[in-house]
C-alpha cells in the first residue's frame, strides 16, 4: 500500500474517533507515576529478566505468553489467550470513554546472544527445521516489561481515566505476520476497533529519552528468497558443474547495483542478504544454493524499481552461468508505521513536558520495519515512539575511544533494564492518560 494511501486511512480514522481529553496535569501525573514505579520496579525487573533468559520464537510463544496473560488477570483484565495463535488480548473497562490499544510484542530472534550477562540465553528452538539459539536481541522483553508496568499504573490510577483499555500481546514481529494474523483471526471483531493506538520500541539512545515522529516513521519490508539451481560435481572438476554457489556470491554483489546505479540516490532503499545456504562439503560443488534477504523502502516508486532490478539480476546471474530458471520469490511484508499527526502533536506535547530536552524529535523515518502498521492500515491512529536503551555514560566512553555501540539485532545488543524500563512505563501511562483522563 502506498503512503499516501496510509497517511489518508489515518486522517479518516480521525475524523470518526472521539474528542481527546482535557488537558493533563502532566507534572502531577509523573509524580504519582514515579510513586507507584518505586513500589512495582522490583517486581518488573524480575518479570524482564525471566523472559530475557527464556525467550520464544515468533508464534512459539507459548510460555511468553501465560506469563503476560497471568500477570493481566492478577490486575483483573479479562483476558483472551491465543489469538492470532499466541496472542494475548486483555481488556479492562472502566466506564463510557475511548478505546485505546497499547501493544507489545512477544517473541524473540533465532541467534545467539553474546551479551555476557548474567541472566543471558541460552535457549534453542527449531526454526525453518534447524535447531538455532534464540535471544531477545531486539529489545522486546523491555516491551513486555513496560507493557506490564503500564498496566498496574493504570490499574492503580483508575479513578483518572475512563474508557476502556484493550492491552495486545502481539505474537510474531519479528517475521512482520503476528499482527495481520491477530487481525485475521477476527481481533476487530471480537474486541472492537480501538479509538487509538500506542507502541514502544526500545533502541541504541540513551537511557532516559523519549523519541518521537509524526507522520512516516518506519520503511516497508519485503522478503526476498531465491533459490539458484545448478549441476553438482566434484570440487576438483568445475567445468562439470554448473556451480550455484558462484551464482549465489555474483547475485550477491550484482544486486548492490541496482541500489547505487538505478535507484535515485537520495531516496531510502536497502537490499541486504543476510544468508546464503548451499552444499555439504568443501570439495563437493551443489545442486542449490539458496540466498534470502530482506528489502527495505519508504517509497512506491523506488519499490517497484529495486524490485524490477532484483529480477533482472536473478534472470541475468542464471543465464550467466548457463543454469535452469531460479526458484525466485518476493514476499511482501510490513507496511511503513504511519503516526496520526494530531494524536503525535498531541503526546508529543505532554512528552516534552515530561522529560524536558530528553524528548527528542526524530528528524527522519528509521530503515527498519514494523508490522504494527497492520493496526494502523485497519483504522486505529497511532503513536508509534521508542525510548533509548544504553547507559549515557557508556555511549560517552565508546564515542571518545571510537568505538561503534551495538544495534538491535546484534547478539551483543543489551539494553539496561533501569532506567528503560521505568522510561516505556512513564511515557506509555501518559501517552494514554492523556487520552482517556477525566
Amino acid at each position: 500500500m502506498k503512503t499516501t494511501l496510509l497517511i489518508a486511512a489515518a486522517v479518516a480514522a480521525l475524523a470518526t474517533a472521539p474528542a481527546f481529553a482535557a488537558p493533563l496535569n502532566v507534572a502531577a501525573e509523573k509524580k504519582a507515576i514515579d510513586a507507584q514505579l518505586d513500589r512495582d520496579y522490583p517486581e518488573l525487573d524480575a518479570l524482564y529478566k525471566d523472559i530475557h533468559t527464556h525467550p520464544e520464537l515468533g508464534f512459539q510463544e507459548v510460555e511468553t505468553a501465560k506469563k503476560l496473560a497471568a500477570q493481566m488477570r492478577a490486575l483483573g483484565f479479562t483476558v483472551t489467550e491465543g489469538v492470532g495463535k499466541t496472542g494475548v488480548v486483555a481488556v479492562l473497562k472502566n466506564g463510557d470513554g475511548p478505546k485505546v490499544l497499547i501493544r507489545t510484542e512477544l517473541d524473540a530472534l533465532p541467534m545467539q546472544e553474546k551479551t555476557g550477562l548474567p541472566y543471558a540465553s541460552q535457549a534453542t528452538a527449531m526454526w525453518n527445521g534447524e535447531k538455532v539459539f534464540v535471544a531477545h536481541s531486539c529489545g522486546h522483553d523491555i516491551h513486555m516489561a513496560a507493557w506490564i508496568g503500564t498496566a498496574r499504573q493504570l490499574v492503580a490510577q483508575k479513578a483518572k481515566w475512563k474508557g476502556t483499555l484493550v492491552f495486545v500481546a502481539q505474537p510474531s514481529e519479528e517475521t512482520v505476520s503476528g499482527a495481520r494474523a491477530m487481525l485475521a483471526d477476527g481481533f476487530l471483531e471480537k474486541f472492537g476497533k480501538p479509538d487509538y493506538g500506542f507502541a514502544l520500541h526500545v533502541g541504541p539512545g540513551a537511557a532516559g529519552e523519549v523519541y518521537y515522529k509524526p507522520g512516516v516513521l518506519t520503511s516497508t519490508s519485503d522478503a526476498l528468497d531465491v533459490t539458484f539451481n545448478g549441476r553438482g560435481a566434484h570440487g576438483s572438476m568445475p567445468s562439470a558443474s554448473i556451480d550455484p554457489v558462484m551464482m549465489a556470491a555474483r547475485f550477491t554483489v550484482d544486486v548492490q547495483s541496482v541500489i547505487s546505479r538505478e535507484k535515485d540516490p537520495a531516496a531510502f532503499g536497502v537490499v541486504t542478504v543476510g544468508s546464503i545456504q548451499a552444499g555439504s562439503a568443501g570439495n563437493i560443488i551443489p545442486e542449490k544454493a539458496k540466498v534470502r534477504g530482506t528489502i527495505r523502502t519508504q517509497d512506491a516508486g523506488v519499490r517497484d524499481k529495486i524490485l524490477a532490478g532484483i529480477d533482472r539480476t536473478v534472470k541475468a546471474v542464471v543465464e550467466m552461468a548457463g543454469a535452469p530458471p531460479a526458484d525466485y520469490t518476493i514476499t511482501p511484508g510490513g507496511k511503513a508505521v504511519v503516526n496520526d499527526q494530531a494524536l503525535t502533536d498531541r503526546t508529543a506535547a505532554v512528552f516534552k513536558t515530561a522529560f524536558g530536552p530528553r524528548a527528542v524529535l526524530t528528524p527522519q523515518p528509521g530503515s527498519a520495519s514494523e508490522d504494527y502498521s497492520e493496526f494502523i492500515i485497519a483504522g486505529v491512529p497511532s503513536v508509534y515512539f521508542s525510548i533509548g536503551g544504553f547507559d549515557p555514560a557508556v555511549m560517552a566512553k565508546a564515542k571518545a575511544e571510537g568505538k561503534p555501540l551495538p544495534v538491535n539485532h546484534s547478539p551483543y545488543f543489551a539494553p539496561v533494564p533501569e532506567p528503560s524500563i521505568r522510561t516505556g512505563v512513564e511515557a506509555m501511562t501518559l501517552a494514554v492518560l492523556n487520552v482517556m483522563g477525566k
